[in-house]
């Protein structure tokens, strides 16, 4: 600020203002407050938000540092329990998946179309070439509905 003298803030008016600020926020809606923290973020220095860090971490006793766990055995187990953790958790979107269209191809071809709404030469086009996604991110109740009017017609389907 050029031509303006800033005199000095002594420590006791430096404090009675940040209480004075302290007791104005805590007055703040939780939305209002956290549209204020966002916009002070925004706008600051990595160098002040990395100062900030390290004096949140001390004051709360807490770490922005990701956790990390040690490995009980190989990357791969790792990754398969992972996997199976993964699995376990209910899942809300289904693909049905053409493995074969069978000895009733003709009947597969119609329900196919009757599905998904494709033309006779889209249809034939996802018989031939399995496997091959007939719906994609459809609800349980869907996906079992589809696999057995699929597997009437003859096919082989997996769901996934």
């Amino acid at each position: 600020m050029k031509g303006i003298y800033l005199a000095p803030i002594r420590k006791e008016e430096e404090m009675s203002n940040v209480s004075e600020m302290v007791e104005t926020i805590r007055s703040l809606k939780d939305e209002e407050k956290s549209r204020l923290l966002l916009e002070v973020i925004a706008n600051s220095s990595v160098i002040w938000l990395k100062d900030f860090v390290r004096a949140f971490e001390e004051k709360f006793g807490v770490s922005a540092a990701m956790p990390v766990f040690a490995a009980a055995g190989p990357a791969s187990q790792v990754k398969a329990e992972s996997e199976q953790v993964q699995e376990e958790v209910e899942k809300t979107a289904f693909d049905v998946i053409l493995q074969s269209s069978g000895a009733n191809k003709i009947q597969v071809i119609k329900s196919i179309r009757s599905i998904t709404n494709l033309g006779l030469k889209e249809a034939k086009t996802l018989t031939d070439t399995p496997p091959q996604p007939i719906k994609t991110g459809v609800s349980k109740e869907e996906a079992e509905k589809i696999v057995k009017e699929l597997e009437a017609a003859g096919a082989k389907v997996e769901l996934k």
